[in-house]
């Protein structure tokens, strides 16, 4: 490295700070073989969605880095039609004017390591007494009632630094690329009103020639002082709540994908991710789409490894939990380019991790902890304090994470460990071999190519992974929503189909004033009169349950993202549900009906009449091992 180079550096990060808007970005995906941090800077603009955003077009100049960087706020995910706080965060659009790029080493050497001292040094607003009480809350209430698999609920940090500037942005950002590892994006950020500066360990989106990734991230093992750091790491992979905490978002993660790539989606992984007080786990999902990548910006937000699932109802359950907009966390920054044949590029990260600056010194970090079913809520809070701790050690606000002793092995060592990947890689025995190959090339059921199916969606994109089942298999679709469904206008469109698709979706089943409720009961009971071939999947099965006579209710364990061992047509298929209400026959069965039910609870998972089928458990989920098979049998059963 010579003197030229860093002074050239020192240099460009002064010109870029004459722009009205600008970052120094080290991504992961640009990196290759080298480490390189890029310097984008640009004029500054507000629009009012993605969509207003302008894309390039044609062949880029040489060295081509960016034309567009973006910091989009969680209040757009009102572009979904999901509930958020309005708190008027703004969607910045930066037009790019000029970009360099560098080594992280000259990076480094160019900026000034500068004290930032605080006027209040703060701490989180929520303590962590009423931080647990929150997280037991969410369980009992929400989860346990059948309001999602899991949610993410966020904590602030608040304090106040002293005699803020560019300088102490950049000292900040140094310290990061110096002390952190494994992230996606380590960043900081002028956004015209406030300083972003973060090390994000996820992916949002990526597309690349219609080429998309997603990189959904679940399971947190903390290093702390490295001692016996392979025995702790190997009970962690085998600690079955980390696992389905994971599975879930992988399964929130494929919805979106099978909305947005035309195959659907691949999984490959898992893979360890390690980061510098933190090991977390994670899948890569691929896929390929010719959406306009605005779009696919707009169709994923946002990851339910910040959200929950179904990320719309999580979405109204953070409005009611968090009291206060999120600004920027948990939304995505994202730069839009051109590959050499002027494809469009989308490089996009998760904000977490991530401090937001005001230029008048106010510091906010947020962190929130996955609560799923069987959480505790002491471990949760920790979990909320090791994310928390990268960012808010490079402000010296916490010490830095401490160098691991005491153990024989490093951490790079140990996520390469034979022991370590075994179990890692056993994960996947359990999962559906269907998302973790390549679905283009299976041949469609000739005997259901063509035939037509309609989806009524109770609010869950598994919808989505259902239809992209139903097309591998030759059949086409479409989908009528609950709240969009008016009978005059619809029920034609179902009496033309040659199967419907009760859909499952979060509530309660017996809430006889709730509208969703009304809809699925009078679309299965106009399916039953008219002796039309339908399935019910999870909550639509609850309807045609009530609709039979069957006893409505609560599971004795919620099963909210569980697999489990069935029987069905007498043989065991190990499937997913996502469900804390069930149907259960407690008497004599209507005539023609048939279940398959737990032998010890009476829980019906499986229903069977002339012309309808009812699952209680997801068939489309990568929790069923041989979900294709079932879906196809189902089908094929039904649509003759």
């Amino acid at each position: 490295m010579s003197e030229d180079r860093v002074s050239s550096a020192r240099e460009a990060i002064g010109a870029l700070r004459g722009h009205e808007a600008w970052a120094i970005i080290r991504r992961s995906t640009r990196a290759g073989d080298r480490d390189t941090v890029g310097l984008v800077g640009g004029r500054r603009r507000v629009v009012e969605s993605l969509m207003d955003v302008e894309l390039a077009t044609g062949v880029p100049e040489t060295n081509h880095i960016a034309d567009t960087l973006l910091a989009i706020p969680f209040r757009q995910v009102r572009e979904r039609g999901f509930e958020a706080h309005d708190d008027g965060t703004p969607l910045v659009v930066v037009d790019v004017e000029s970009e360099r790029e560098f080594t992280v080493a000259e990076i480094v050497n160019a900026i000034d390591d500068i004290e930032v001292t605080f006027s209040d040094r703060g701490g989180f607003e929520t303590d962590d007494d009423e931080y647990a009480k929150l997280v037991e809350s969410v369980i009992t209430d929400e989860i346990g009632q059948g309001e999602g698999a899991n949610l993410v609920i966020g904590r602030h940090y608040r304090a106040t630094i002293e005699d803020w500037d560019a300088d102490k942005a950049l000292a900040v950002f140094r310290r990061l690329l110096e002390r952190e590892r494994g992230a996606y994006w380590t960043f900081v950020f002028f956004t015209g009103d406030r300083y972003l500066i973060g090390a994000s360990p996820e992916r949002h989106v990526t597309v690349h020639g219609g080429d998309v990734r997603m990189n959904p991230i679940s399971g947190t093992f903390r290093l702390g002082d490295g001692t016996d750091l392979k025995p702790r790491l190997m009970d962690f992979l085998h600690d079955e709540k980390e696992i389905y905490e994971l599975f879930m978002v992988v399964d929130e993660e494929l919805k979106m994908m099978c909305d947005i790539c035309t195959k659907g989606g691949q999984v490959l992984g898992p893979f360890l991710k390690p980061m510098s007080r933190l090991i977390h786990t994670e899948y890569l999902l691929a896929g390929r789409t010719s959406r306009d990548p605005r779009a696919v910006l707009r169709d994923s937000m946002y990851a339910a490894t910040v959200t929950g699932s179904p990320v719309e109802n999580a979405c109204r359950l953070i409005k009611q939990y968090e009291s206060e907009g999120r600004g920027y966390y948990g939304a995505a920054l994202a730069i839009l380019g051109r590959d050499n044949d002027g494809e469009p590029v989308v490089d996009s990260p998760i904000v977490i991790r991530t401090a937001d600056v005001g230029v008048d010194g106010r510091l906010t970090v947020t962190a929130g902890a996955t609560l799923v079913r069987d959480s505790d809520a002491a471990y949760e809070v920790a979990e909320t304090h090791a994310k928390a701790g990268g960012i808010l050690s490079a402000f010296g606000l916490v010490p830095p994470a401490p160098t691991p002793t005491g153990s024989h092995m490093t951490v790079a060592e140990l996520v390469n460990d034979e022991d370590v990947l075994l179990a890692l890689n056993a994960r996947n025995r359990r999962l559906s071999g269907f998302w973790l190959t390549d679905q283009a090339g299976t041949p469609p059921d000739p005997r259901l190519r063509g035939k037509h199916v309609v989806v009524v969606d109770g609010e869950d994109d598994f919808v989505n992974m259902l239809r992209h089942v139903l097309g591998v298999l030759g059949l086409t679709s479409e989908v009528i929503r609950h709240d969009d469904y008016a009978s005059a206008t619809h029920d034609p469109v179902l009496d033309a189909a040659d199967l419907v698709i009760v859909g499952p979706g979060p509530g309660d089943p017996r809430d006889d004033a709730d509208p969703k409720m009304q809809v699925m009961r009078a679309v299965v009971d106009r399916l039953l009169a008219r002796e039309q071939p339908f399935l019910a999947v999870c909550l639509g099965h609850q309807a045609l349950c009530q609709r039979l006579g069957l006893e409505l209710g609560f599971k004795d364990i919620v099963f909210q993202g569980t697999q489990s061992p069935v029987e069905i047509d007498g043989r065991t298929e190990r499937v997913g549900f996502y469900n804390t209400f069930v149907g259960r026959a407690t008497g004599a069965l209507p005539p023609g009906v048939e279940i398959a039910a737990d032998p010890e609870t009476g829980d019906i998972h499986l229903l069977k009449g002339p012309h309808y089928r009812g699952i209680q458990f997801h068939a489309e989920s990568i929790l069923t091992q041989h979900g294709y098979d079932l879906v196809h049998d189902l089908v094929r059963d039904l649509v003759r």
